[in-house]
């Protein structure tokens, strides 16, 4: 289940762009006529769920994937996370707006938090193939950025991040040249915060969540409860 509160994405509310990185080209296009009448009525067209509140839901480990290729990407990534240094503290079933509802998280001393995250039922190749992202939250925000996220997924986020995010997408980029991308945006901006080690993995994500899900409602793309 997802935790707290949950509102609706408002579908007609979302740029074509994101609409079809939500929901596949194909379910974009078989939208498009009710889509398009919303728009024109200028009423809302009912989408996933958004809760306030992550809710990760602890799974057993095993041999993930929903293909072969994509177990053995996992297995490749999960190996190169650990040659990395990253701790791992386990794997989750993680409901959320898009499809991609499986991680592994991990830590990464002594300032980041990392997931590598994939679908068990991928729409696409693209939208189900695993990838990784590091955040590291920033000391202060005198950059007008309150975090650093950077992900190695094939296609941007959607619905777009929150402007508070400073957010770099490296398509299938190899782990260690991730981290040392990210280590440099980072660096960018000063400092990360430190991360303790018996902290709660979640924080750092539920903070980035509650910053995406107050930019959404600002655009006016969640429905009223």
């Amino acid at each position: 289940m997802m935790g707290g509160v949950s509102r609706r994405l408002n579908l007609a509310a979302l740029t074509d762009d994101e609409l079809q990185r939500l929901v596949g080209p194909e379910r974009a296009v078989s939208l498009l006529p009710e889509l398009s009448l919303a728009r024109l009525d200028r009423r809302a067209l009912p989408g996933p769920l958004v809760s306030e509140t992550l809710a990760p839901q602890p799974l057993e480990d095993r041999a993930w994937g929903a293909t072969p290729e994509q177990s053995r990407a996992i297995a490749s990534l999960h190996a190169d996370l650990l040659a990395a240094g990253a701790a791992p503290l386990g794997t989750y079933y993680l409901p959320g707006v898009s499809e991609v509802r499986h991680l592994r998280a991990y830590r990464l001393e002594p300032d980041s938090t990392a997931g590598l995250r994939w679908s068990e039922t991928p729409e696409t190749a693209d939208t189900g193939w695993p990838f990784v992202q590091v955040l590291t939250w920033l000391r202060d925000r005198a950059s007008g950025f309150a975090c650093v996220l950077t992900s190695s997924a094939r296609q941007p986020y959607a619905p777009a991040l929150s402007e508070e995010i400073d957010m770099h997408l490296h398509p299938d980029c190899p782990v260690p040249d991730l981290l040392a991308a990210h280590r440099a945006h980072v660096l960018r901006h000063g400092r990360g915060q430190k991360l303790q080690a018996d902290a709660d993995w979640t924080r750092p994500w539920q903070a980035m969540h509650a910053l995406n899900v107050a930019a959404w409602d600002r655009r006016g793309l969640l429905l009223p409860e």
